[in-house]
């Protein structure tokens, strides 16, 4: 059987579109969020349910192809595709569907956080996920899930009470504590290793519609007492108030004085989900402590702080990550920072600290596939984020060295899954996992993909 005999045979299986490299909107489809990375799938499978999955995998198998699996394509490293193979679009996919009495979502294996945000807050709920609004759900929740809610309400993982899972060998799966446990506990946080994901079902947490925010700037100059000022603050605050450090220049909105426009510096992120006043008495404690150069603070709705980082993060730039596990901010850390922060040469490369404790630290180390350590800790990310290649060949460079600067004083080589880098080495898994949970993982692998087939993600060799 010829390929293009074979593509025509797949359209005729499948509901959704099948595109490749003589379909007009080919190079549209292909395109993926970071921009680092231009491949040429043969085959663009746009999934529209379970059955085209199923369909999209045989076709893949019978022609030898190999498989990416697409959700968002927000992938650092460029995942979500692949030279000469199959790409499963999932993107048709982004179904949502809230029950607020039961406090459940259920959402489309291809939903990007802004569906599962405008639908859940319709009821004043929420799932705790990224920061990005237009990252996939499922590539993150595979991972693990972090951002301004998980000291409130854990990561997106932790949240999900059932999934329903394609497996290699065309297999429709509902997976739940009690249906294949083994494979529910692998899902969440072993990545995309063990089937493609079709839906998600998240338990829920009341949150907005409304929430307080502040953004307060300081120069560079004054990194160090800022970085300090972290450090102390997140000792003792309640799980109802998030507080988020990062070198950043500042962006070039209304808010921001002119003068200040794009000019480096440090600064504190404060959201707040309880009372206003309890934002309020914080805000004005950082103002005491270390008077910034300005300050933004306001009410806003949830979606929008979810949106914070859209414009400058949007698609079509080119995007490095380093990533590492910090025990807490030390002199030695806010050293490094310090030195480092000035280097980069992107005006939207950046380095953000995530407080990980309260609800995070309460779930057991072994509970889920989670690759990294309950305990209080941050999780540092250096980004590169550039809007011409060559100014990313200088940025990553610049990620690169602040990393190894960094590593010597981070949590024994361990990062967060969905963060290692193409460059990063099987040890880095390994210490993340541990090698207990790695092998039970590999374990898992080998029950529902012996062959390997699903690869183009961070891999767990089958057992």
């Amino acid at each position: 059987m010829t390929r293009s005999v074979g593509l025509n045979e797949l359209r005729a299986a499948m509901s959704g579109a099948v595109v490749d490299s003589t379909s007009p909107d080919y190079d549209d489809v292909r395109r993926v969020w970071n921009a680092d990375h231009d491949r040429r799938p043969a085959v663009i499978a746009r999934c529209a349910s379970p059955d085209d999955v199923v369909a999209a995998l045989s076709y893949a198998r019978e022609h030898g192809l190999e498989i990416a699996v697409r959700g968002g394509a927000h992938s650092f490293p460029g995942m979500s595709t692949v030279d000469d193979g199959l790409v499963i679009d999932l993107s048709p996919l982004n179904q949502v569907r809230v029950d607020p009495a039961a406090r459940r979502a259920v959402v489309g294996g291809g939903a990007l956080l802004a569906d599962l945000n405008a639908a859940t807050q319709e009821h004043g709920l929420a799932v705790p996920t990224g920061i990005v609004s237009h990252t996939g759900v499922g590539g993150l929740t595979l991972g693990g899930g972090m951002g301004w809610l998980t000291r409130l309400g854990g990561l997106t993982s932790d949240n999900l009470v059932s999934a329903q899972v394609v497996t290699a060998d065309g297999r429709v799966l509902r997976v739940t504590e009690e249906a294949n446990p083994e494979l529910f506990w692998a899902l969440r946080g072993g990545g995309g290793n063990f089937g493609v994901v079709t839906e998600f079902e998240f338990r829920l947490h009341e949150v907005g519609p409304l929430i307080q925010f502040g953004l307060l700037f300081w120069g560079p100059e004054q990194g160090a007492d800022v970085l300090r000022l972290a450090q102390r603050l997140n000792e003792s605050l309640p799980r109802s108030l998030y507080v988020m450090p990062g070198g950043v220049h500042a962006p070039p909105e209304d808010f921001v004085p002119e003068q200040y426009r794009l000019q480096p510096g440090f600064v504190l992120m404060i959201a707040g989900y309880g009372g206003e006043q309890e934002h309020a008495d914080l805000v004005a404690r950082v103002r005491e402590e270390l008077p910034p150069l300005f300050a933004f603070v306001t009410p806003m709705p949830y979606v929008a702080l979810q949106q914070l980082f859209d414009e400058a993060s949007a698609w079509g730039q080119y995007n490095y990550e380093k990533s590492l596990y910090l025990e807490e901010i030390t002199e030695d850390a806010i050293s490094v920072i310090t030195e480092m922060m000035p280097g980069k040469r992107s005006p939207l490369s950046l380095m953000l600290l995530y407080r990980l404790d309260e609800a995070y630290s309460e779930v057991g180390e072994t509970a889920t596939a989670f690759g990294g350590g309950r305990g209080t800790r941050y999780a540092m990310f250096i980004l590169g984020v550039c809007p011409t290649p060559e100014l990313l060949v200088a940025d990553r460079a610049w990620a690169r060295e602040f990393f190894a600067a960094m590593r010597p004083l981070s949590m024994g080589g361990a990062t967060y899954i969905n963060a290692l880098a193409v460059d990063d080495d099987q040890d880095r898994m390994r210490a993340s996992y541990g090698d207990a949970k790695l092998e039970r993982l590999a374990r898992i692998k080998g029950r529902y993909d012996p062959g390997n087939i699903f690869h183009h993600n961070v891999n767990i060799k089958p057992l």
